[in-house]
């Protein structure tokens, strides 16, 4: 039994894809929180334009 859990142990197969699984579940968050804070920034701005902007006619 202790030889099957020592190998066990030792097998790394599969930490590559769980690693850039990660990866990649940190990037999607990086990105999703980015987009936020520029989308209400850009929000913002189109906003102040039309209210800015002289009335059609």
């Amino acid at each position: 039994m202790r030889s099957v859990f020592a190998c066990f142990i030792r097998d790394e197969s599969g930490t590559a894809a769980i690693e850039y699984g990660l990866i990649a579940a940190g990037l999607a968050v990086a990105l999703l929180t980015a987009v936020q804070a520029v989308g209400g920034s850009i929000d913002e701005l189109f906003n102040q334009a039309a209210v800015d902007l002289p009335p059609k006619g």
